[in-house]
């Protein structure tokens, strides 16, 4: 972060509810939408919106405003999955409705997508609606960045094992996962840790809240992947994701390594020295 504050022309997407982009904290923030439902109210206090605006608080935000503001000089493009008022009270988004923003913000130029959400129950075409998409950014060269969730449980699903994809476990200050952080073979074998103890990000009506769990904790892989792809933007997905787990492919645990982004700067530079 004090090397630099992300590449303007860098596009990460950002799968989500509504941001409230007049928030103060963003003022400053490059974002864009498609659809007037993909962005909030500022005084919004539904659970979509705030979770969404608490993640862009992570990347984008100014970094005298509270929040962590990683990479605020790239550009976010948010797309969120709740547009209605039931889904976005509700926070529970379709399948359909993830795979149909996975390819458009793809379409849209996104280099990295950052996704935490609740999925409904899904059927096998619709688990393979998310797989085609996700085959999808996979072929355009996008790294989708996504939350192992936080139901505590030892599973996989159709995202944590697809090769675009880079899981994230949020890890506490004693550095092992959060008692409520996912965890599971695809995610040990694919994904990193991420210490998100303590994080404050932009909340409701101009304020911040405190922000933690998988959906911060990937937020924050979600920032340092931005900042390596701003000062080596050649980068192709497979290495960086293999810089940042920087651990054999072979790993058997089903708990992941925990990032160290630095390092894993440091060898991609070294690399293309």
């Amino acid at each position: 972060m004090a090397r630099s504050a992300g590449a303007a022309d860098l596009r990460v997407g950002l799968v989500d509810g509504p941001v409230m982009v007049g928030h103060p904290g963003l003022s400053r923030a490059k974002i864009k939408w498609s659809c007037p439902m993909d962005v909030a109210e500022r005084d919004a206090d539904d659970v979509a919106a705030l979770h969404a605006t608490s993640t862009a608080g992570v990347l984008v935000a100014g970094r005298r405003s509270g929040a962590l503001g990683i990479c605020p000089g790239i550009t976010l493009v948010t797309r969120s999955v709740f547009r209605s008022p039931a889904a976005r009270s509700a926070g529970t988004a379709t399948w359909i409705e993830l795979a149909d923003a996975l390819v458009e913000l793809a379409d849209a130029g996104a280099r990295i997508v950052n996704m935490s959400l609740s999925l409904a129950a899904g059927t096998s075409k619709e688990h393979r609606a998310v797989q085609d998409a996700l085959d999808y950014v996979a072929a355009h060269g996008v790294i989708v960045v996504a939350a192992a969730g936080n139901e505590g449980t030892i599973d996989s699903t159709v995202v944590t094992r697809h090769r675009s994809v880079l899981p994230v476990v949020a890890y506490n200050r004693q550095g092992r996962p959060g008692r409520m952080s996912n965890i599971g073979r695809s995610i040990g074998q694919r994904g990193v840790g991420v210490v998100a103890d303590g994080l404050m990000s932009l909340g409701a009506h101009g304020t911040l809240r405190a922000f933690g769990g998988t959906s911060a904790a990937a937020a924050v892989a979600t920032g340092a992947l931005a900042l390596i792809l701003s000062e080596l933007p050649k980068t192709t997905p497979e290495e960086l994701i293999s810089a940042m787990k920087g651990a054999p492919s072979h790993r058997t645990s089903v708990v992941p390594p925990l990032m160290n982004a630095w390092r894993a700067f440091e060898s991609l530079l070294a690399a293309r020295r």
